[in-house]
């Protein structure tokens, strides 16, 4: 079984809804990007939290296919077309990080885009997992 080691020094200020760090041995999976896209390839509608949602069932679908579980997920990056909206929505996002994934976070970046490939993409999620 791989080791998956989440690391928060305490010298930096105290991580919420992230890891500073995770130190992992084992078969590396590297989840292409995904968005609010459904089995139909259209992108749902709701706005930034049912797109998180989706976009991320989409990933962890990916990882699963790949034998790996969400607490294997080593690495996080979310692509954001609008920083303010998806601020305004965190705790109802951290709600559906929760529930499908649990407690554990992985390292993680949230980076302000102009635009996705879909334009009508409010978020992409790119991650690593090491099984």
């Amino acid at each position: 079984m791989a080791d998956l080691n989440r690391v928060n020094p305490e010298s930096l200020a105290r991580p919420s809804g992230f890891s500073h760090a995770v130190v992992g041995r084992g078969t590396s999976v590297f989840l292409a990007g995904q968005t609010g896209m459904d089995d139909s390839g259209a992108i749902v509608t709701g706005g930034v939290v049912a797109q998180f949602e989706q976009a991320l069932a989409n990933l962890l679908t990916a990882l699963a296919a790949a034998d790996g579980t969400p607490d294997r997920l080593a690495s996080l990056t979310v692509y954001i077309v609008d920083m303010d909206d998806y601020r305004a929505h965190a705790r109802e996002i951290g709600a559906v990080w929760k529930r499908l994934v649990g407690g554990d976070y992985p390292a993680m970046a949230g980076i302000g885009v102009a635009r996705l490939w879909d334009a009508d993409a409010l978020v992409e999620l790119q991650g690593f997992a090491v099984l």
